[in-house]
């Protein structure tokens, strides 16, 4: 189950000289940001008292409730009184919700999904009904009821192919440097965020990445499709890792400053050693520096 709520405000700040406004803006939109997370902090007790899991970035929040299939009437039920709650609680503070930008996602495996059907119960808001959708947006990634990665992919490799094609038509004013700027810009950054996602993808799914990370390589070093050495230009001459491998590292740098204090807490509560396991002290996960699969 996911809900997504969003709320937009708008703020404007005039300064005279233009250093001061550039140094002045950012720093009024930065102390804005932390004082909206912090009028926003109640908000948390509301959702608590529905029993709704909820995590919110900024303006964009979302909650989560987990059900089995013949108890999606009376989970939906819940949820709405906890937005119904939520939409109170903002009256009462001068916000807003805005039920236009209220998302709603029944996710689970294939089968399961198929079995809901139509069935889906919509939620209730006022006299605003909010459906059930195929697929959310949430901060930037595109999440399918059925879990699966095919539609977020499609849509990084098709931005990912039109930047290219945008580049390539003026890849002869540019050296490469400039070439490499844009590209990280315009292409890898893409494939690069929330790409934590990818963990465990199949080989179908990071091979349509990996096609647009080469064909970006190809646009930096202004060679063809077919030449050689492809994979020396990735690896040796741009030092670019190959989409598994940019997992990979991804990985193992929220896993290392999750163990070291630098994650938010939210990531560092689910990475747990073995050897901090009174029950697991003597067993062989914990003299190797093993971690506790986490439960979520």
């Amino acid at each position: 189950m996911h809900t997504v709520s969003v709320i937009n405000f708008s703020s404007h700040h005039n300064v005279t000289e233009t250093g001061k406004n550039l140094f002045l803006l950012h720093r009024f939109y930065l102390t804005y940001s932390k004082l909206f997370v912090l009028y926003m902090a109640d908000l948390t007790d509301v959702v608590a008292g529905h029993n709704v899991k909820f995590h919110s970035y900024a303006d964009d929040s979302q909650m989560y409730v987990h059900c089995q299939r013949h108890n999606t009437v009376s989970t939906i039920s819940r949820l709405g009184h906890c937005v119904a709650d939520i939409g109170h609680w903002m009256a009462a503070n001068r916000l807003q919700m805005n039920p236009t930008k209220t998302e709603l996602l029944w996710a689970g495996s294939k089968r399961n999904i198929t079995m809901l059907g139509s069935r889906a119960p919509a939620m209730q808001l006022g006299s605003d009904t909010v459906t059930a959708s195929d697929h959310v947006r949430v901060l930037g990634v595109t999440f399918s009821s059925d879990l699966t990665l095919e539609k977020h992919v499609s849509k990084t490799c098709a931005a990912g192919f039109y930047w290219l094609r945008q580049l390539c038509r003026i890849r002869r004013s540019l050296d490469e440097e400039s070439a490499a700027t844009l590209v990280h810009a315009f292409v890898t950054s893409r494939i690069d965020y929330c790409n934590a996602i990818y963990a465990g993808a199949p080989k179908t799914i990071t091979d349509k990445l990996q096609q647009v990370l080469n064909a970006a390589a190809q646009v930096v070093s202004d060679t063809k499709k077919f030449d050689r050495d492809l994979s020396r230009l990735l690896h040796d001459k741009l030092h670019w890792l190959d989409v598994p491998e940019k997992v990979t590292f991804k990985l193992g740098l929220m896993t290392y400053r999750c163990l070291h204090g630098q994650a938010p807490w939210y990531l560092a509560d689910h990475i747990n050693p073995a050897i901090e396991v009174a029950s697991r002290h003597r067993l062989r996960s914990a003299n190797r520096h093993r971690l506790i699969v986490p439960h979520c």
